[in-house]
Formats: structure tokens, C-alpha cells, sequence
């Protein structure tokens, strides 16, 4: 198509050939009057035609092609042949460049202005595609990274600082939006929060600097020339984070808040000091996401009933185990946000507060002052809470009082850092507690961990190494696996051709019965252990992992990663379990801040 040829009238279109009827037509001109939105879009939104069914509608009669840009495989050159102010202003992406033509993706190939400037702007004749607006969104937000800008921002600073410290920290202390540090700290939150990540890492070496940003669980590294701006970054971060700017010898913790792109981010920085500067990593936590609800942190359907049952007990304890970065306080903020109601008080105590809650009492724990767990847990006490959170038992002080807080008419949350479920009663007693008391007030310990899902749109069959396919025979009888759907990713632009995009949860529950607390009370492991692994309803952490690769949501590499950080002595000698590989849908959307 090198140009419409005329101004078509689709809703008058839509209505001949019976999409629509002339009412819907009406009522959806009468509403476009008062969004000023585009009609197709106001019937997608009224309901009165799906967005696919318009854009075939829109491809024949226009006489353009339909593109699925979920499943396209871009050239990131042509598209950068587009500047992004354009591409986004026109809604539009250039799809391949032929030695004579453009071909140009448009949400709205009908916009002859928009037309005419491409035209304008681009150096050949272009050719029209129509595409969905929310996959042509998704995918500028992959393709227009922020690197090169990062790139020239950095050598730009780089020429701008001077040797001297006074220099450097008058070129930092400035509040002017325009000046290279701030426009390149700017570009590192957009890019990072444009692509998902969780943390930032800023790391100079002896003649780079590093600059890593943790996507779904995985760094990604960009390695600098200009290392003399490293001091730069991070006096800047600091007067941020209102940290003591001339100390560079000892480690630093603060936090500030950000806006980015309609996003509010809560920024958590730690500073340390290492062989050539200091290291900076910025935990990324997006306020405005809100908090994930417990059917969306990716527990099975069969368990969520139990958890449920389990946070609603008038008292006892839960304790959520598993490693750094494995999901437990995403968890814990989802059964927070559950419990929360005008009739009880909870009160929490962290180490850092990571997510502001409406009506519950937040307590930031400050071992500089003595502010730490065990003070605030005697303090909390006199308050009359009914639920208490505990960041972290880390201690037998700290233990004892939110065991015998359970016990006497509260409920109570925590976490371990333990590998599974089974251990991390006995580490209990390891810690110095009596049997009895972590008998009396244990409800349950639910483990988890976070697994990568495959990317939707570049996922496919998978067929398992011989190596892979024994293991999985030596597990068919055992795990019922009479049909088995592995798929894995290909790779894509919207996974950044890692064949992941995002993290769902994998868990194991264990729901304290009397056979349990008896051997927890004579302080016996090994009576524990065959408790445990002996009651029909606990699942081992591996056979989470496996159920979901078997559905085909993640893959085996994923779960021999999880096997790995396993002793196999806590699930080879598990019973028969019957994991489901129906391919059932998966309901859970858990994805990380």
C-alpha cells in the first residue's frame, strides 16, 4: 500500500458488513466524543467487536497485511531507522527495510497525517501493516532501550569531571535536570524499569564499570569504558539516599523514592566499599504495582484453600522458608493484604519496610539505635495486635517471643532461611528453642522458591536429551507421567532472546499433625523427617517445579536448578506422588517487582 487512497469511513464499513449494528455504531460515536479516542479502539473497549476480529476487518479492507508482533522477529536497526519520540507519537514501528521501501506497522493506518510525516521522516517510500496497539506498545517498550542514550551520557560526564573532589561534588550537589549525571541516572531507572528489573547493580573494575540489571532472577551486564564517572553515579546516589557523602570506607544503607515513567519506585541502596570504588546495588520496588494477592504468587490450586485455613487461625505461627531473592515477603504481603480488615491489628516488624500498607502498624527496625526484632517484638506486645509479622527469626531471643506471642492468643508470620519445609522445624530447636513450645505453636511451614516461565511468545515443543529422558523414565511410575508437555523458548525480542519472561512460584506445604509435634516435643529429627514425609497432603519442592515443566510453563533446566540447591534425600525418598500434566491452564501471575 503506498498510500490510503481515500478517507474510509469503517464505521459506516463495519456496520454493512454486519460486525456492528447501527445502535452500537451510535452509541460508540457518542462515547468517542467524549474520550476523543480512536473509534476502533472505542469498540474494542465497549465490547462490541474483539480487537483481533477488527484488525483482520481493518487488514481486508484496507488491503494491508496483519502482523502479529508478538511472534515477529524484529531487526533492531530497522526499527531504530524510526526515532522513538516518532514511533511513539505516530504509533508506529518499522517492521523491515527493503532496498527500495520501508514496511511500517501502524496501529491506525488510517491517520493520513500520521502517514504524511513518516513519509516525511523516513528517508524511502513506505509500505502500511496494521498492528494491535497493545502488542505495538509492549513492543516499543523492548526495542527503544535507553543504552545508547546511557552510552552518550556517559561520555559526555565522562569529559565533564574534573580530578578534583571539589569539582566533582559541586557537578553532583546540583539539583539542574540537564546536568549528565542526573540525565544519565534518569536513563539507567527508565531502562531498567522498561525491561522488569529488579535490581541495578553498579560495579567499577579496574578500567570499566559494570552496569548490571537483574531481569527475572538473571543479571544482564553493560560494561562501560568511562570508569571515572563510577564516583560520580554514586555521590549523586548518595545525597539521594541522604548518605554520609565523605564516607567511603565503611558500608551504607539508605532508600529514596522516584517517579519513572508513571511508575513510583521505592529505591533501596546499599553502598560497599571494594578494591577499585564503592559498589552500588538498588533494589527496585514499583509502589504503584500494588500488592500481589495470594491466588497470584503462583500457589497450586489445591493449596491455596489450605494457606488460606492456615493465616486465618485465631493464633499460632506460619513460618515462610527459603533462600534470599526465593519470594517469601511477596508472600507474606499477599496473606497481609488478605488478613487485613477495620477488626484486627497487625502490626509488622521489618528490616526494611518494603511496601507501605494502609491501616497496618509498619515498624523499620534500626539496630544503630537498638531499635532491633526482639525490642520492638516486647514493644509490639503492649499494642494489642491480633496478627504480628516478623521479618525474620535470626535469633533464640527473637524466636521465643514470637513463639510464646503464637501461643497466647496471637497469630503470628515470619520467616527462615532454611532450604525446605521438613528442616526448618528441627532448625528451631537447633537455635535453642524447647521442643514443646515449637511443638505448641506451629501451624505450618510453607517453602518456596522462584522458577523463570517460559515466554509466551516464543515458546515451543521440546523434545528431552537422552540424559533428561532417564531421568524422567526412572520417575514415570512413580509420577504418573503419562503425558508429558515439555516446551522450552526459542528466544525473542520480548524475552530478550532468553527464552524466560517472569517468575512464578513453586512451594511445599507442611501442616503440623500430632505425629509431628510429638516428635518435635522429644526433639527427634529422624521421627520427624518420616512424619513429614509420610503425610499424603506434603509435596517436596521438586515435584512443584516438575508439575509446572510438565504443563509446559517451565522448563527441565529450570527445575534441575531447583534439584541442584536440593539435598535429594528430602524427596527421592518421598512417596508416589500423582503430579497433574493435563496441561491445565495456569491461573497464577506472579511477577517480580
Amino acid at each position: 500500500m503506498a498510500a490510503p487512497k481515500m478517507k474510509i469511513r469503517i464505521g459506516d464499513l463495519l456496520v454493512q458488513n454486519g460486525v456492528i449494528s447501527e445502535a452500537q455504531l451510535m452509541e460508540a460515536l457518542d462515547r468517542q466524543k467524549q474520550t476523543r479516542q480512536k473509534l476502533g479502539k472505542t469498540l474494542v473497549t465497549m465490547g462490541y467487536v474483539e480487537e483481533q476480529k477488527f484488525l483482520e476487518f481493518l487488514s481486508q479492507q484496507l488491503n494491508i497485511p496483519l502482523v502479529e508482533l508478538a511472534h515477529y522477529s524484529f531487526n533492531q536497526q530497522d526499527v531504530l531507522a524510526l526515532p522513538e519520540t516518532q514511533a511513539r507519537r505516530f504509533r508506529a514501528l518499522v517492521l523491515k527495510e527493503d532496498p527500495a521501501s520501508f514496511l511500517v506497522g501502524m496501529s491506525d493506518p488510517m491517520d493520513i497525517f500520521a502517514y504524511d510525516e513518516l513519509q516525511r521522516i523516513l528517508p524511502k517510500p513506505i509500505e502500511l501493516a496494521v498492528v494491535s496497539e497493545s502488542q505495538l506498545l509492549q513492543s516499543m517498550d523492548l526495542l527503544y532501550r535507553k543504552t545508547s542514550d546511557i552510552e552518550d551520557l556517559a561520555d559526555q560526564l565522562n569529559e565533564e569531571i574534573a580530578d578534583d573532589a571539589f569539582d566533582l561534588a559541586a557537578l553532583t550537589a546540583t539539583d539542574e535536570v540537564d546536568v549528565p549525571v542526573v540525565k544519565l541516572l534518569k536513563s539507567l531507572f527508565e531502562d531498567a524499569v522498561q525491561i522488569g528489573a529488579s535490581d541495578i547493580h553498579i560495579e567499577p573494575d579496574e578500567n570499566v564499570l559494570r552496569i548490571r540489571q537483574r531481569v527475572d532472577g538473571v543479571l544482564q551486564e553493560h560494561v562501560m569504558k568511562e570508569k571515572r564517572i563510577a564516583s560520580a553515579l554514586v555521590l549523586r546516589l548518595k545525597l539521594m539516599a541522604a548518605l554520609n557523602i565523605s564516607e567511603k570506607r565503611l558500608p551504607q544503607d539508605g532508600r529514596f523514592n522516584i517517579s519513572v515513567s508513571g511508575h513510583s519506585i521505592d529505591v533501596r541502596i546499599s553502598t560497599l566499599p571494594i578494591q577499585f570504588g564503592e559498589s552500588v546495588v538498588m533494589r527496585l520496588l514499583d509502589q504503584s504495582a500494588g500488592i500481589i494477592g495470594l491466588e497470584k504468587v503462583g500457589l497450586p490450586e489445591e493449596m491455596l484453600p489450605r494457606i488460606r485455613k492456615l493465616i486465618h487461625e485465631p493464633h499460632g505461627i506460619l513460618l515462610v522458608t527459603g533462600p534470599t531473592g526465593s519470594g517469601k515477603t511477596t508472600t507474606l504481603y499477599g496473606a497481609l493484604n488478605e488478613l487485613n480488615s477495620s477488626d484486627k491489628k497487625i502490626i509488622t516488624v521489618e528490616d526494611p519496610v518494603e511496601y507501605r500498607l494502609p491501616r497496618i502498624n509498619q515498624v523499620q527496625i534500626q539496630t544503630n539505635i537498638g531499635l532491633n526484632f526482639s525490642t520492638v517484638l516486647r514493644a509490639t506486645l503492649r499494642q494489642d495486635p491480633d496478627i504480628l509479622l516478623v521479618g525474620e527469626i535470626r535469633d533464640l531471643e527473637t524466636a521465643e517471643i514470637a513463639l510464646r506471642a503464637a501461643m497466647t492468643g496471637h497469630f503470628v508470620l515470619s520467616t527462615l532461611h532454611t532450604n525446605d519445609a521438613v528442616s526448618s522445624a528441627m532448625r528451631l530447636t537447633d537455635i535453642g528453642i524447647e521442643g514443646y513450645l515449637a511443638a505448641s505453636a506451629l501451624n505450618g511451614i510453607l517453602a518456596q522458591r522462584l522458577v523463570r516461565k517460559i515466554c509466551n511468545n516464543c515458546a515451543q515443543d521440546y523434545q528431552p536429551t537422552p540424559q533428561e529422558q532417564l531421568w524422567l523414565d526412572s520417575r514415570k511410575e512413580e509420577l504418573g507421567l503419562d503425558h508429558i508437555g515439555l516446551k522450552k523458548g526459542r528466544g525473542c525480542t520480548y524475552c530478550n532472546n532468553t527464552g524466560y519472561k517472569g517468575r512464578t512460584g513453586i512451594f511445599e506445604l507442611l501442616e503440623m499433625n500430632e505425629a509431628m509435634s510429638d516428635a518435635l516435643r522429644r526433639d527427634d529429627s529422624a521421627a520427624f523427617n518420616l512424619a513429614a514425609k509420610t503425610d499424603p497432603n506434603y509435596k517436596p519442592l521438586v515435584y512443584s517445579a516438575l508439575d509446572l515443566a510438565l504443563k509446559g510453563e517451565t522448563t527441565l533446566d529450570e527445575v534441575f536448578r531447583v534439584t541442584e540447591q536440593l539435598d535429594e534425600s528430602q524427596y527421592l525418598d518421598a512417596p508416589d506422588f500423582n503430579i497433574a500434566s493435563d496441561g491445565a491452564e495456569n491461573t497464577t501471575g506472579f511477577e517480580l517487582e
